[in-house]
């Protein structure tokens, strides 16, 4: 299990997309990753088709000292996340760690609001292009793009090139600077 040991937060609101929150937090899981759910508040949120996940923590609990990984799923849930201070300075703090962020789909607002994209590689669905390039992102047309600690992926579809390279941040470590 090459993921023991490691621990991934996964935040949640509201409409989120059922498949960018379930494939990462079982494929973590099936790796040996202790997967935790952060809402706005420890309490259950729906799907965009109505599937629930419950929180395991309210994101004021949430410090990113506790975790090696984020995940943001999209859907319509980012578009509410990015309206809870909290939830975004936490984005920013876990980039700032250079622990790993990993975004897909709408899930690129987040990152816009937590002002940490700009001159940075990423992709993401492609309606909110626009908004990526606006706030600074060298935005990319790919199934999955990785700059640094920040993994971006376009839609379902991506997810399993998306997951793969999470494991893969999270198993190896980075290049030393100037080596490939």
């Amino acid at each position: 299990m090459p993921l023991k040991g490691k621990k991934v937060a996964v935040l949640i609101e509201n409409f989120y997309e059922d498949m960018e929150v379930w494939v990462p937090v079982y494929r973590l899981k099936e790796e040996g990753a202790k997967v935790t759910l952060i809402g706005p508040k420890k309490e259950t949120y729906l799907s965009k088709h109505d599937y629930p996940a419950q929180a395991d923590l309210k994101i004021d609990d949430a410090r990113a000292t506790d975790y090696d990984a984020l995940i943001i799923p999209g859907g319509y849930a980012p578009d509410h996340m990015r309206r809870n201070p909290a939830m975004v300075a936490f984005v920013r703090d876990m980039d700032k760690a250079g622990k790993v962020v990993a975004a897909i789909c709408h899930a690129g607002w987040m990152l816009a609001s937590a002002n940490i994209i700009k001159g940075r590689k990423l992709t993401g669905f492609f309606s909110i292009k626009d908004d990526l390039v606006n706030a600074g992102a060298l935005y990319e047309d790919r199934e999955v793009v990785r700059d640094k600690n920040l993994i971006t992926s376009r839609t379902p579809n991506d997810l399993p090139a998306f997951c793969r390279t999470i494991i893969d941040a999270l198993t190896k470590p980075p290049a030393a600077p100037g080596k490939r």
